[in-house]
């Protein structure tokens, strides 16, 4: 699970997140508070740009390696 002291932090992300249009955030009216994400189209259309920057950070980290 979450850690509590990371939660405020994660509170604050997944809200800006939001207010970019990258996620949809669903509260269900339930005890406890039940809260789910989801990517928007627009969070989906990002996908390819996190990749490359997965590949890049690999590259980079393997040249960190080879020095």
């Amino acid at each position: 699970g979450v850690q509590t002291c990371a939660l405020p932090i994660l509170t604050k992300q997944l809200r800006l997140l939001e207010s970019y249009g990258l996620i949809n955030r669903y509260v269900y009216s339930e005890i406890p508070p039940k809260v789910e994400y989801s990517l928007t189209d627009l969070g989906k259309a990002f996908n390819p740009v996190l990749e490359q920057f997965g590949i890049w950070g690999d590259k980079y980290i393997e040249s960190l390696n080879n020095k």
